[in-house]
């Protein structure tokens, strides 16, 4: 996933983003602790996806603060 993707999206596309990236971070993390997964790097990869998608989420709501904005979370 990339960064500037992700600042385009709105913080409901966020939110369903980062709800998608942690239900399939959990099935990976399943996957490999039953030994089905080959390709481990993909856990390390989603999480950062996960990171990274709150990061975005915390820089809009900084933005918003700033902005005068009340941000619901």
């Amino acid at each position: 996933m990339n960064a500037t993707d992700l600042r385009e999206m709105a913080a409901d596309e966020l939110k369903s983003e980062l709800l998608r990236l942690r239900k399939e971070h959990f099935n990976l993390r399943m996957q490999r602790a039953s030994g089905q997964l080959g390709q481990t790097h993909l856990v390390q990869e989603t999480r950062r996806d996960i990171a990274r998608v709150k990061t975005i989420m915390r820089e809009k709501a900084h933005a918003d603060e700033a902005s005068g904005e009340k941000v619901h979370d």
